[in-house]
């Protein structure tokens, strides 16, 4: 027989195929047989890491990842990476640690109550029921696009299993569930479908829950030959060509021009998309007069200024909005564009006129160099404006974009752990963060580095927290405590193993372009002195509220 650690293992082993963890009291056993099971995990080396590696890892290849880390302190820095999973509905097991059933010492906290409290369940493993509770806690994170935490207490992981559905579960061939499907109230989609066109400008918005249903919302695009926009992780939908006219990012990452032809959009088909504010552009993306119309399985429309809210699932959703404008013989409107292709940006000049970098010519530069076949995942702070209107992607949720949910910095090393699994040797993974995010997460700059098969950390070091600088500098605030001395982030990340260099111009980057086009394997650093004089449009719209 097997322990209760063995038997949770040996229940994910063949279900789950990554795990993300650090090695505490909490979980010792239960790593220790997945290493017995020639398994293993992907060592971070801070517990925030673990769940962020494994949300990131699901929104790239949409497979469920688990992080592991012991009780208490080890629990408890996970806490912010669970927020962010939770808010933005992501799948994630994380196994850990919890205090003894019978015994709790006074170090104990009560884990359950603390993830409750922002809607995570927790599942605690007993003999009688591990397996049960593993099987249990694995399809409620996939069927409700949730976070989910599996307790092993400190005196029950060596214990012997005893649950009865044991051998049921582990030799069972059923495969894993998927989150529900819902289907539209039909006349509530014909009544959409009727406004959609009756348009003169229609635009549809597609995000990240938009993508298994990407078919299906460029056949409904074609057919009312609208404008198209996605939220930010989501670029990359609408590669394709079409009938309709790509306006890329809808929101604050917009270009000026994009931004005043979404402007112009009467009805507005938000299908998958939160609607955050990044991509209301504060408020700011529509014109007061739109009708805007959103297409989500929550249980009710997420912004106060959507007018229709279509509860479904998108690929039933928007087929049944197609074949309703087809069966109704819909022609749509010719329109004539003054400008075909407005989401390009201003490529900025080679320097500021302080003489830094501008982040805006420096990431077109960085994009030219870099292959198509790219994932991109981003840390929060005011250069995430460059990093989202610069570097292309090849298809959506190929720029990865932990802490937006909930505007948290200092996610980007850890995700990209995720990201870099998710790539293995076919893409290259692509950080891009800044001095002060990555100051915060350093600690998972040598994870990036050591399982990065082809890796380019991008980091925009302007000597600041940028965003508090243009937020709260300019209102007269003290700058002082927004500063940060200028670090030799290519001596760090050299130390940690990545070939690194600081870039003061663009012809720096020379050497970088020599090691892509090489296709040598390894992470190449790149510590760009970027100015802070420059501010990103979506920042500037932030400064007015």
């Amino acid at each position: 027989m097997y322990s209760v650690s063995k038997a949770i293992a040996r229940i994910l082993a063949p279900r789950v195929d990554k795990y993300f963890g650090i090695m505490g009291n909490g979980n010792a056993w239960f790593i220790d047989a997945l290493e017995r099971l020639n398994i293993g995990i992907i060592p971070l080396r801070h517990e925030v890491g673990t769940v962020a590696a494994a949300d990131a890892y699901h929104r790239v290849t949409n497979e469920i990842a688990v992080a592991t880390t012991t009780y208490g302190p080890g629990f408890t820095n996970t806490i912010t990476a669970l927020v962010e999973s939770a808010k933005a509905r992501v799948p994630v097991l994380l196994v850990t640690g919890s205090a003894p059933q019978d015994a709790p010492r006074p170090w104990d906290i009560d884990q359950a109550a603390m993830v409750a409290s922002f809607g995570v369940e927790t599942f605690t493993a007993n003999p009688h029921d591990a397996a049960q509770q593993t099987h249990t806690a694995l399809t409620q994170a996939l069927r409700n696009r949730a976070p989910v935490v599996l307790e092993i207490a400190h005196d029950l992981g060596t214990l012997e299993c005893i649950d009865p559905e044991f051998e049921n579960i582990l030799h069972a061939t059923e495969e894993l569930p998927q989150p529900e499907v819902v289907c539209p109230n039909m006349q509530e989609a014909e009544e959409i479908a009727s406004l959609l066109a009756s348009a003169a400008h229609p635009l549809i918005v597609a995000g990240r829950g938009a993508k298994t249903a990407g078919a299906q919302v460029i056949d409904s695009a074609n057919i009312l030959r609208a404008d198209v926009a996605t939220s930010a992780p989501a670029q990359g939908l609408f590669n394709s060509n079409g009938e309709f006219r790509n306006l890329g990012i809808c929101g604050g990452f917009a270009s000026s021009a994009a931004a005043a032809e979404i402007q112009k959009a009467d009805v507005v088909l938000v299908v998958g998309a939160g609607l955050n504010p990044f991509t209301m552009a504060f408020d700011q993306a529509f014109s007061a007069d739109a009708t805007i119309i959103q297409i989500g399985v929550t249980a009710q429309a997420t912004h106060t200024r959507v007018n229709h809210f279509l509860r479904a699932s998108a690929t039933e959703a928007v087929s049944a909005l197609s074949a309703t404008l087809r069966k109704q013989n819909f022609t749509p409107t010719p329109r004539a564009f003054a400008n075909p292709n407005p989401k390009k940006h201003d490529k900025g000049n080679p320097l500021a006129p302080d003489g830094c970098l501008d982040p805006r010519s420096l990431m077109d530069a960085i994009n030219n160099i870099v292959p198509a076949n790219r994932l991109v995942v981003t840390d929060g702070e005011h250069f995430i404006g460059w990093a989202n209107t610069y570097l292309d992607v090849p298809a959506a949720d190929n720029m990865v974009l932990l802490g937006t949910t909930t505007q948290s910095i200092g996610l980007g090393f850890n995700s990209a752990v995720g990201v870099a699994a998710a790539a293995g040797t076919d893409k290259m993974t692509v950080l891009v963060t800044g001095d002060g995010g990555g100051l915060m997460a350093l600690a998972d700059a040598e994870s990036f580095i050591r399982e990065a098969h082809r890796g380019v950390i991008v980091v925009v070091n302007d000597a600041a927290y940028g965003a508090e600088i243009h937020q709260y500098g300019t209102k007269g605030i003290d700058k002082a405590p927004m500063l940060i001395p200028e670090v030799d982030f290519a001596a760090l990340l050299g130390a940690f193993g990545a070939r690194s260099k600081i870039i003061h111009n663009l012809e720096d980057l020379e050497d970088f372009r020599a090691w892509v086009n090489s296709d040598e394997p390894g992470t190449y650093a790149l510590d760009c002195r970027v100015s802070r004089d420059i501010i990103a449009p979506f920042m500037q719209e932030l400064m007015k509220n």
